[in-house]
């Protein structure tokens, strides 16, 4: 039962690759999700959430330590040669530190052994990597487990697993993160011709020839022609036109990952079901988001790592009984790196002194505070990774406009190639040009705007502890 007085209980759900075109109250075209839906008309939305480093390792790190990747050391993906330090602080640790009870059920993408191990958890049970959709493998303190079933269900069972033993008598941060949709797009057995017979609307970019990018457009590796048999599942048609094997490639890649989000919300519906009937809702605290945003076939493409809307963009949605305006929407511009700072803040614990991010409290109680941020931060750094050869970038978004550099290097950092490309520039008016079309870069109707945001991004990598690549 809900302890009166007492701080709140904490849930958060974090898949990996969620777009938010795929959430129906994110006004999705293409699938419904009456779960987070659910959550969203009974909490807030925020329409302007952000990552700041859009692959599943940097991300995972950002939200336990509420810093950037060049702070919290995770640049890419868990390689030799860069692992995580879990020993550093982290929101678990300290909440757990305050008295809280924590665990941490599914993916954590941080390596594993020693002091990658997570931290600042009373229960963890994570899987190897990306984990298998399938009869999963998963890690523990008492070593391996093998579980039969989806694994987007066998999380969740796990998740209410722990609930049913936690001490009722403590508060509790619950972290259930999810492998799913992440590709390949593996759906539940019940699920499997989920959408057989529709159509799914495609997006208006799907043909774009990328004319006036940056060349690291170009290059990426991401196109649906990019997709392979693990993806398809099916052998191309013979016969088919260019533009034709395009739209049949969207069809085969977006159904999967359409049947993989319905699983998902079906286990969100599972939670918030438990914590109804064992009388926790109304002190508990949900947020749903994800780790980066994902291409849905915009320009063409799967994937993520650009600074382009469908990646940077995450969705994020919070219910609080008693707290947050329940059907509310935020439009201020939020980031990951924000949301340790949040859950410390909810429950009364002092941030650290390193943390990078701001509490989004005061927007989640329906206010917005007088200095709150203008512009968020971006960078990639695994330049030309073996995967989808996307090179390394970074930039600043704001409300009407978006500014990215790709230097044309990986900054040394592990996991780059040691090619190197032309320092390009990208500027986007995301008012005029929401599709991000246009490069208006050396167009000189912006050339104020260049001057302006160019400023303003050496002054956040500065604010930031960064290092410019732009200023010699």
């Amino acid at each position: 039962m809900t302890r009166a007085g007492t701080r709140p209980d904490i849930v958060l759900i974090m898949t990996d690759d969620h777009a938010v075109p795929a959430i129906g109250a994110y006004g999705s075209v293409i699938n419904r999700t009456p779960a987070v839906d659910r959550l969203a008309a009974e909490g807030m939305r925020f329409d302007n959430a952000f990552c700041t480093n859009a692959i599943c390792s940097p991300a995972r790190a950002t939200l336990l330590t509420g810093t950037y990747s060049h702070v919290h050391g995770m640049t890419t993906l868990e390689q030799p040669g860069q692992k995580f330090d879990a020993t550093q602080p982290s929101f678990p640790a300290m909440l757990r530190a305050a008295g809280y009870q924590t665990a941490i059920i599914g993916k954590w993408h941080l390596g594993h052994g020693g002091t990658s191990d997570p931290r600042g958890f009373d229960h963890w049970e994570i899987l190897p990597e990306h984990g298998e959709y399938h009869d999963p493998l998963f890690l523990t303190r008492d070593g391996e487990r093998r579980h039969s079933g989806h694994v987007t269900d066998v999380i969740t069972e796990l998740a209410l697993g722990w609930l049913d033993r936690r001490d009722p008598d403590r508060p509790f941060a619950l972290l259930v993160q999810h492998k799913a949709p992440h590709r390949p797009f593996e759906p539940a057995e019940r699920h499997r011709h989920l959408y057989e017979h529709e159509e799914i609307p495609a997006p208006s970019t799907l043909h774009d020839d990328l004319a006036g990018r940056a060349g690291a457009a170009a290059e990426a590796a991401m196109r649906m022609s990019d997709l392979g048999p693990d993806d398809l599942k099916a052998p191309v048609p013979e016969g088919l036109s260019e533009r034709g094997e395009r739209e049949w490639r969207y069809q085969r890649y977006i159904k999967d990952y359409l049947r993989v989000v319905a699983g998902l919300d079906e286990n969100v519906g599972r939670v918030l079901h438990y914590l109804d009937t064992a009388g926790l809702a109304a002190g508990t605290a949900v947020a749903y988001t994800s780790d980066h945003g994902f291409h849905l076939g915009e320009h063409g493409w799967f994937d993520k790592r650009f600074m382009y809307e469908p990646s940077l963009r995450i969705p994020l949605v919070v219910r609080w009984p008693g707290v947050v305006p329940a059907g509310s929407s935020c439009g201020e511009l939020v980031a990951n790196v924000d949301f340790a700072q949040t859950l410390l803040d909810i429950t009364g614990v002092p941030a650290h002194e390193r943390m990078q991010g701001a509490s989004l409290l005061p927007l989640l109680r329906g206010g917005t505070p007088a200095d709150w941020r203008d512009a968020v931060y971006y960078r990639y750094f695994e330049h030309l990774d073996v995967c989808h050869n996307v090179q390394a970038s970074y930039g600043v978004r704001t409300r009407a406009h978006k500014l990215i550099h790709y230097p044309g290097h990986g900054s040394g950092q592990v996991g780059a190639s040691a090619e190197t490309r032309e320092p390009q520039w990208e500027l986007f008016d995301l008012e005029r040009d929401p599709d991000e079309l246009h490069n208006r870069y050396a167009d000189p109707e912006y050339a104020s705007v260049v001057e302006d945001l160019t400023e303003r991004l050496t002054a956040l990598q500065l604010r930031y502890r960064d290092t410019p690549e732009h200023v010699r």
